[in-house]
């Protein structure tokens, strides 16, 4: 299960420490943390004792190290220094994981194992997620039975009180230990791996039902929304009309059980509506994340070149909500939600050109199989939707994905996604 190289001692550290790191990923923020610092000084260690030069097909690699190089010149141009800071030491594996794969050989199935373990912590984080869920329900049933009387009101009590405890089993009250955004992202990828073969066993069945329920009721609706451009692409690539056709029933019967989920009636109702309350007290999420991207859009035509610099960007964002009027926005102090944007209000058009360029690079070279643009379609849209270059989870997990997705050498898309 794990990496063993009796010859390298270093390497079979790092990479087993990068296994353990992915498991704990989805089980909180703090736990993969250790895990990631060792793979980092191991892997920087491998560099100086390796005799083998960087690969220079590979050199597309660097963009993240400069990337980090841009984000650290824009604390010369920041008032708020502590928070640069905070962030720059929080991107440290952008500038380490990259520079490391460059000089680390990995074959298909040391990559592979990555994803496994990924899997299992999610596994792990569902069952945790579930059972935390279902006690905050007997609590709530419990302090409702005491006083539970046979009657209509005592009914209709009851039933209150689950429809209360529903809450708990969708999105952010699900999801306790991380963001759902981003486990909806690291469910999305290890489903990308599931789905590529035949079913052909009864536990990878389980396993991708397990999957699809916790996509569900972490009620992401940008996931869905990948979920949907996955799957189309997936039948897409069918021969077999008879399975097509099959494939597509199945497809239109899955979408109608996703819409079912409240949160999808909520967030059509919340988008439609905003246009009328564009400037009160907005307070549901997707009216907020529009007017953020709106409030994004006007500094960025105030400071195009250089942006704000990293440490004041949030705080000059924070502001602008309070100049428009949204209140809601103002008062959680929201990012820009879009890690473009993000990008753009933090370093201006260098640090968005080379962010652009690394998906840029990306999509060409994971054209190959539909496959691969599904790989693509999920981290692109990932970023579209959440600055995910902001939190540790985010960074560390794109730092090293995306990296070994665009090696030429066993990289990930060519190897992993089409392996028997």
């Amino acid at each position: 299960m794990f990496y063993r190289d009796e010859n390298n001692l270093v390497l079979t550290i790092f990479w087993n420490s990068l296994y353990t790191a992915f498991f704990l990923l989805p089980l909180g923020i703090n736990l993969p943390t250790p895990f990631f610092i060792v793979s980092i000084v191991l892997g920087l260690i491998n560099i100086f004792r390796s005799r083998k030069k960087l690969f220079s097909d590979d050199k597309a690699l660097l963009l993240f190290p400069l990337y980090f190089i841009i984000m650290a010149f824009s604390l010369l141009y920041s008032d708020n220094i502590s928070a640069g800071l905070e962030l720059l030491q929080r991107s440290l594996s952008l500038l380490f994981f990259p520079i490391i794969f460059l000089f680390v050989k990995e074959d298909a199935s040391t990559v592979k194992k990555l994803f496994e373990f990924l899997l299992y912590g999610l596994i792990v984080s569902f069952f945790i997620n579930l059972s935390v869920a279902c006690y905050n329900v007997l609590l709530i049933v419990k302090g409702n039975i005491t006083s539970f009387e046979t009657s209509l009101e005592g009914i209709s009590l009851l039933l209150e009180s689950l429809n209360q405890g529903w809450n708990y089993f969708m999105g952010a009250e699900f999801s306790g230990l991380v963001n759902p955004s981003y486990v909806s992202l690291y469910i999305l990828l290890v489903l990308s791996y599931y789905l590529k073969n035949k079913l052909q066993s009864r536990t990878q069945l389980c396993i991708t039902i397990i999957l699809f329920v916790y996509l569900f009721l972490l009620a992401s609706i940008a996931a869905y929304l990948i979920l949907a451009m996955m799957s189309l692409l997936l039948i897409f690539n069918i021969s077999d009309k008879n399975q097509k056709y099959t494939m597509i029933i199945v497809f239109m019967l899955g979408l109608i059980v996703f819409l079912q989920n409240p949160r999808v009636f909520d967030f059509y109702t919340n988008v439609t509506d905003t246009n009328h309350t564009l400037e009160i007290d907005n307070t549901t999420v997707e009216k907020s994340r529009l007017l953020t991207w709106d409030a994004s859009m006007k500094l960025i035509k105030e400071a195009p070149i250089f942006g704000y610099g990293i440490g004041d960007t949030n705080d000059v964002l924070t502001e602008k909500y309070k100049e428009l009027n949204y209140i809601s926005n103002y008062q959680n102090k929201y990012n820009a939600h879009n890690q473009f944007l993000q990008t753009f209000l933090q370093t201006g058009i260098t640090g968005f050109a080379v962010l652009a360029n690394i998906f840029m690079l990306l999509a060409i070279r994971m054209n190959r199989s539909r496959n691969e643009v599904a790989v693509f379609v999920i981290l692109f849209i990932s970023l579209f939707f959440e600055s995910m270059l902001v939190r540790f989870n985010g960074i560390v997990f794109f730092s090293i994905i995306i990296p070994l997705l665009l090696k030429k050498r066993s990289i990930l898309s060519s190897r992993i996604i089409r392996n028997e």
